[in-house]
């Protein structure tokens, strides 16, 4: 399904969108400005399954994430590895710089940012080049547990960071990213838990004037995982390329909200998910909202998702929407498309000599190689290849 509301007398377009259900409700205008960001969890309703930014997620899964009937008590272990002059620290709720990038958006994100006891803070100074990655690691060890995570850039500063997720844990968290003015953060952020994990969490990126942000999100493992990555610009010139791979089995469910707040001039986005799915009841959710705010003039953005249903019994949900207040812009698109294996791509490797296993890795791994190459880190990039071999080799085709 796709929705494209134009309020301001421009234009806006969508193309390959295969996947259409009528019978859904379209957003109403203004969804997105109207819609509930607070720190306090009493001012979201207890959701029910029918609400839309609720619709797709499997409530009865998320252990109580949802309305507070989870019991905290579970352990998870954080460990931070930085270059020189990064700044690591651990802090305090009542720290001034928790909650600067963007109040949570949903019950779950709230639930968290008012039960996490300790944040997490790395700061990397203003004009501090990194040669190395900052390298965050997250290992659940059982129960349920919330957390909080800020990652701030001082201006014209530039890092990229590396956060990994594994073990067995119910999690809910924020993870902040705060960019000064001319700052430049890649943050890749690999969802690889045991199979009976459960993660919701937001991610708020606050890019600066003239700021470039990147996130990469990779999700492999879990149970339920619920992401939503939001990106607001603190002045104009910002630039942010939100990028996603996923790769779901039997009984899995991935579901990735994105929403991209243009409340700034002259900024861009770029926005570009895949997702491979095989088992039965394989479930992955791609949502991608942008708003284009009336005085967000000179905006550029596009928004992408495509799927790769490897066998029967998968599903798949992908919801582009563009909300535009004003004409004044340099392009808004997006394009959703899913589709099935190609057996004539099988067929015409099997057809010199290839292997079908082997044919069929070759072919989901150029579905997935371009976005995996924008990461800009090759021990990551190549990890990452070997896991995707490595899902293919569970294919109950």
């Amino acid at each position: 399904m796709a929705d494209v509301t134009n309020r301001g007398g421009g234009s806006a377009k969508t193309e390959g969108v295969l996947d259409v259900d009528p019978t859904l409700p379209s957003q109403p205008a203004d969804a997105r400005v109207q819609g509930v960001t607070s720190f306090d969890v009493a001012d979201f309703a207890v959701p029910l399954g029918r609400e839309e930014e609720w619709r797709f997620t499997p409530l009865g899964r998320l252990r109580g994430l949802h309305d507070g009937t989870a019991e905290a008590g579970g352990e998870i272990r954080v460990d931070v590895v930085a270059p020189a002059g990064v700044v690591v620290e651990t802090v305090g709720r009542g720290d001034a710089r928790l909650g600067r990038a963007g109040k949570p958006a949903d019950r779950v994100a709230a639930q968290a940012y008012s039960a996490f006891e300790k944040a997490g803070i790395v700061t990397v100074p203003k004009e501090t080049v990194l040669d190395e990655p900052v390298r965050i690691t997250v290992h659940g060890e059982g129960g349920t547990a919330y957390a909080h995570q800020v990652v701030e850039l001082g201006a014209f500063a530039e890092a990229m960071v590396v956060i990994e997720h594994t073990g067995d844990a119910v999690l809910a968290g924020n993870v902040e990213y705060v960019l000064g003015d001319g700052a430049k953060l890649t943050v890749v952020s690999v969802q690889d838990w045991d199979d009976t994990a459960v993660h919701a969490a937001q991610h708020t990126a606050l890019v600066g004037r003239d700021a470039s942000f990147k996130s990469v999100v990779v999700t492999f493992g879990g149970d339920v995982v619920r992401l939503n990555p939001r990106v607001h610009y603190a002045g104009p010139g910002g630039e942010a390329e939100l990028f996603g791979l996923y790769f779901a089995d039997s009984n899995q469910h991935l579901e990735h909200r994105l929403f991209i707040d243009h409340d700034q001039p002259h900024c861009r986005s770029n926005a570009a998910y895949k997702g491979a799915l095989q088992g039965k009841e394989a479930t992955a959710v791609w949502i991608g909202d942008v708003l284009i705010q009336a005085k967000a003039e000179g905006t550029d953005t596009y928004e992408l998702n495509r799927n790769l249903v490897l066998t029967e019994g998968a599903q798949v949900h992908s919801v582009p929407n563009l909300e535009i207040e004003t004409g004044e812009i340099v392009g808004a698109g997006h394009a959703s498309a899913t589709g099935r294996f190609d057996d004539e791509q099988l067929f015409y490797l099997q057809a010199r000599g290839i292997p079908a296993d082997e044919a069929r890795r070759l072919v989901v791994r150029g579905f997935f190689a371009d976005l995996v190459q924008r990461i800009g880190l090759p021990e990551v990039q190549d990890r990452l290849m070997e896991k995707v071999d490595s899902e293919l080799s569970r294919s109950v085709a």
